[in-house]
């Protein structure tokens, strides 16, 4: 009787041993990925001037790690649905950031035509670059204000101007902005009317959003056909389980209904992506 015991009982410490391991390692990694994340986004919410706190990120991040899997598990009993939600959980903050980041860019670039005219309009005035710049900075609305203003800091410590606007290049990576930059520097150094280039570069800016403006009113009921085409899958089965809870519970609670939601989820995933693409227009 002493053998199967002690037997029994190595395995059993050799089990809770693993599972420690595993916890303890998971646990490592778990937080140690989440102190990352936390970190890269506040440095990217500090590049777009949004100043918050690592670990109120961090926390905010955790809390939507634990909630939404547990709201799925309340709301459908699901575990493919919970796992889903985890890894939608793990990568939404990567996505969050890069919508924000999108976003600014859209707004810096709606602005550049009226600063560069307002420019323009100062240096025919008389005024100095530096002054022109300044004008910006102080009257313009984020987030070009604070780009330009970030660049007068740069020059007033004694960083060379094509320094300078290189790194605002890098801080705004926008084609329009890459053609301003250059510009600038061109006249700066040839001697070349400046106001004349900034308002032409402005209104070429201009012609250039109100193009794109149009082709993103032509193309809209195309991508909300898209939408609606990769929802409807999903809606009639929400839909078909109200109504016939009992046919559609191999669908949630059988592994051949799991396979089936998940080529369902692919499917539709890449119809959805080649409807985008089809859409999405480059000017």
């Amino acid at each position: 009787m002493n053998n199967p015991l002690i037997l029994v009982g190595a395995v059993f410490a050799a089990v809770l041993l693993v599972l420690w391991l595993v916890l303890y390692v998971g646990s490592r990694w778990f937080s140690r990925r989440q102190q990352q994340t936390a970190a890269a986004a506040m440095s990217d919410l500090e590049g777009m001037f949004i100043f918050t706190d690592a670990n109120r990120l961090l926390a905010i991040n955790v809390a939507v790690l634990i909630a939404l899997p547990v709201l799925a598990w309340l709301a459908t009993g699901n575990l493919v649905l919970v796992a889903l939600c985890v890894v939608a959980a793990f990568v939404a903050p990567r996505y969050v950031v890069r919508h924000i980041a999108q976003r600014r860019l859209r707004q810096f670039e709606q602005q550049l035509p009226d600063a560069l005219m307002m420019m323009g309009g100062s240096l025919r005035a008389g005024a100095s670059l530096t002054m022109a710049l300044d004008a910006v900075a102080t009257e313009a609305k984020p987030p070009i204000s604070q780009e330009f203003e970030l660049l007068q800091r740069e020059l007033r410590l004694g960083v060379d101007f094509q320094v300078a606007l290189e790194a605002l290049e890098q801080r705004v990576p926008l084609q329009d902005l890459c053609l301003v930059t250059a510009g600038m520097a061109l006249s700066r150094e040839v001697g070349a009317n400046l106001a004349e280039t900034l308002e032409s570069l402005a209104k070429t800016i201009r012609a250039k959003l109100q193009m794109e403006g149009k082709i993103r009113s032509l193309t809209a009921q195309g991508k909300m056909q898209g939408l609606v085409m990769s929802a409807l899958p999903l809606l009639l089965i929400v839909v078909l389980n109200m109504m016939e809870p009992e046919a559609m519970a191999p669908l949630f609670h059988a592994w051949y209904g799991w396979a089936t939601m998940g080529v369902i989820v692919c499917t539709v995933g890449v119809g959805y992506h080649f409807i985008r693409k089809i859409t999405s227009i480059d000017v």
